[in-house]
């Protein structure tokens, strides 16, 4: 009889440690098993990984984990918005081509780019999310534009930028002055009446939640020191004053987030928190940024997309 219940306790211990081989012990979760692929388009001054770190930190995998087909893309990480629009628009071309559609989650500048594509090619998109996207415009961008020293950001933004793109070999030609115009309350503008759709026409409320058969979303957060041990946080604080104590993320105002169909704005996340940096550094407090983009995809399946 010991000997029996070693052999079991031997056997259940097996396959804790090990779920490869305790394929009977738990089957793969299809939480996030959509219709269409997630494709994920990065910000301003993003990138699909750079020495081991992904941009979009754990979110990709955990989606995965759970059933969902994941393609991150790579655009300029500084230009203008339609310029990552058609750098990104091939990318697109090749995921539908395989799958019929795609669903596009973009955040920050991602946001817009990702908009573009449903603008001139509607027919390979599924759905368009964004998170903390600024669509009506960043009091940051627009600082630093008629800056006095804007001449020097835009040089100093293109020697990162260049330096990003060629650690993540992107090769693509960087524009800080045309990815700040792009974000300005001008810039937004402009684009706004090209690719109308989705956005309020009030100063802070809801879009449309689709148009051309493609579904819209958006999320955003409302926080800025929202981890001690972060250390971006002290960055997003400075870039914070830009908004004179209006709700934001250190980065884009609260209303500047509505897109379709709003999941929520107020998530107390800061810029970075939001695709779940820096290395997981968010709140204890708040939902997991894994949680929210897990969620928001079994949202999509569950809408057939």
């Amino acid at each position: 009889m010991k000997l029996w219940i070693k052999t079991l306790a031997l056997v259940v211990t097996i396959a804790w440690s090990a779920p490869s081989a305790a394929w009977w012990w738990k089957k793969p979760s299809n939480y996030a098993d959509t219709r269409y692929p997630v494709v994920l388009v990065h910000g301003m001054f993003g990138f699909d990984s750079i020495i081991g770190v992904d941009y979009w930190y754990g979110i990709a995998e955990d989606l995965r984990k759970n059933g969902a087909d994941v393609y991150t893309t790579v655009v300029p990480a500084l230009d203008s918005t339609i310029a990552r629009g058609e750098a990104l628009l091939p990318q697109v071309e090749a995921i539908a081509a395989v799958h019929g559609k795609v669903n596009l989650i973009g955040h920050s500048h991602g946001g817009p780019t990702a908009r573009y594509i449903s603008r001139v090619r509607p027919d390979l998109v599924a759905s368009v999310t964004s998170v903390g996207s600024p669509h009506k415009g960043s009091p940051v961008a627009d600082v630093i534009v008629e800056s006095p020293a804007s001449s020097l950001a835009n040089t100093l933004g293109d020697a990162l930028g260049g330096l990003i793109d060629l650690i993540s070999g992107g090769g693509y030609d960087q524009s800080m002055q045309a990815s700040l115009q792009s974000l300005s309350t001008q810039g937004s503008a402009e684009f706004n009446n090209f690719a109308p759709a989705g956005i309020p026409t009030s100063a802070c409320g809801e879009g449309a939640s689709a148009a051309n058969g493609v579904r819209f979303y958006s999320w955003g957060g409302t926080g800025v020191v929202t981890n001690l041990l972060d250390p971006s946080d002290a960055l997003l604080t400075i870039t914070s004053a830009a908004f004179n104590f209006s709700a934001n993320d250190g980065m884009v105002g609260r209303c500047s987030t509505h897109f379709g169909k709003i999941i929520r704005d107020n998530y107390f996340m800061n810029h970075l928190d939001e695709v779940n940096q820096a290395l997981g550094l968010h709140s204890l407090f708040e939902t997991d940024p894994k949680a929210v983009f897990k969620q928001h995809v079994n949202r999509l399946k569950n809408a057939g997309l």
